[in-house]
């Protein structure tokens, strides 16, 4: 597969990841609602920051993986996209919905800011999609690792800037939209699962043949 078609393949399922109702969007969504546009925009700059960290593990995993211990690469290709698929099909099976947000104000954007990037970086489900994904999408046979993950974390950053950014702005319409219609936010998450289960029955296959 080419380098471009490579970074298509991440970049829709990193949408469909993003777009999938979770705690980062919920955090987002109470911030915006409780303390308005300036407190959802710097959770999202929280989450942002925990992109970032998140794409550096992600390098240095590949890199360990490549380089340091390259007879368990293919293997580890297999692995990550057996755990894709079962998210994938967990999230095809799930109803998942956004029930009203409460919560109290924080006193500062800083504030949460900071809470922001805690929560990202303290969510071992998002450590554990790293591990599955990035030897999925970067390899040395596309050159050298670090410009790959100057793309792919600008990707990262950019799409949850758009995404939980956006709901920021737009709070108000956000919660009605995603709180009054489930139908909404199951769709959503399902959809998101099927595109797992295809993307991973391909790496699946590569991760074969790099045995």
């Amino acid at each position: 597969m080419v380098y471009a078609a490579n970074l298509w393949l991440f970049f829709i399922l990193l949408v469909g990841i993003i777009l999938v109702p979770g705690m980062d969007m919920m955090f987002v969504l109470a911030n915006a609602l409780t303390r308005g546009r300036r407190a959802g925009l710097a959770a999202t700059l929280g989450l942002m920051v925990g992109g970032i960290c998140h794409t550096l593990f992600g390098t240095f995993a590949v890199a360990g993986l490549s380089k340091l211990m390259p007879s368990v690469y293919g293997p580890m290709l297999m692995i990550g996209s057996a755990y894709m698929v079962w998210i994938g099909v967990s999230l095809m099976r799930s109803s998942i919905v956004i029930d009203s947000v409460d919560g109290e104000a924080i006193r500062s954007s800083r504030a949460v800011l900071a809470q922001g990037i805690v929560i990202c970086l303290l969510n071992p489900k998002a450590w554990l999609f790293i591990l599955a994904v990035y030897p999925q999408f970067m390899s040395p046979a596309y050159g050298p690792l670090w410009p790959q993950a100057l793309v792919m974390g600008a990707m990262t950053i950019s799409v949850q800037f758009v995404v939980y950014g956006g709901l920021a702005v737009a709070a108000a319409r956000g919660r009605d939209a995603l709180v009054t219609n489930p139908a909404l936010t199951i769709w959503i998450g399902r959809a998101a699962g099927l595109l797992l289960v295809v993307i991973a029955g391909y790496t699946l296959v590569r991760g074969y043949h790099e045995l």
